[in-house]
């Protein structure tokens, strides 16, 4: 049993999820490299939909880092509180915000490497920053991404990092950033992770799991 996608296969699925996601693009609201970091770091564990709702007063509250690292706890857990794991969130954008201020000068770096010594943040979410932020092409490997990419055979890996390093094998480095999202719309409106809409589905003939059934 076939355990990947061939080439060819895998241009047509990427050709298809093109069509189907033509304006796919990052769903969460922000004006500058601090807010999509702030708001990236919150979107753990819950949606972007949730996370647009407490960012308005969040960013208007405290709108750079010096002012989100003097912030009072209680008030911060209380509006980031309804997206859930408000503690440990209000911690991590507290404390990431504080080494921004004091490290590099309130300035979000460009660079992957530096991303990841602030609190709270792994590859995914500087993965994140360095696209959406600085144009950098870049796979973000979400819930999402891993579970569409390994079940229609884009890749066939066990874990997030070979799936990240296997997806930008198969995928043309320019269609990186704009693939990323496209697989996560389907993930979120189609390849959904405990019942399919396989019926629906705008890569039938072309996922390796339809395929094989």
């Amino acid at each position: 049993m076939r355990k990947k996608l061939n080439r060819s296969e895998v241009k047509e699925l990427l050709r298809r999820l093109e069509e189907a996601y033509p304006h796919a693009g990052c769903s969460l609201n922000f004006r500058n490299p601090f807010e999509i970091l702030v708001a990236v770091t919150l979107s753990a564990q819950t949606t972007d939909a949730r996370v647009n709702q407490v960012t308005p007063e969040l960013f208007d509250r405290y709108p750079d880092p010096e002012a989100m690292s003097l912030a009072e706890d209680g008030e911060l857990q209380r509006i980031i509180r309804p997206i859930g794991m408000y503690k440990n969130k209000s911690k991590n954008i507290k404390a990431l915000s504080a080494m921004l201020a004091s490290e590099y000068g309130g300035v979000v770096p460009a660079d992957q490497a530096e991303l990841e010594k602030l609190p709270g943040v792994g590859r995914k979410t500087a993965n994140v920053v360095l696209a959406e932020a600085f144009g950098f092409q870049r796979i973000a490997v979400d819930t999402h991404v891993f579970r569409v990419a390994n079940r229609t055979g884009l890749v066939d890996e066990k874990d997030v990092k070979g799936t990240e390093s296997s997806l930008m094998k198969v995928i043309p480095e320019e269609q990186w950033t704009a693939s990323h999202h496209r697989i996560i719309h389907h993930g979120r409106q189609i390849c959904h992770a405990r019942k399919p809409d396989c019926e629906n589905c705008p890569l039938d003939g072309v996922c390796l799991k339809k395929i094989q059934k």
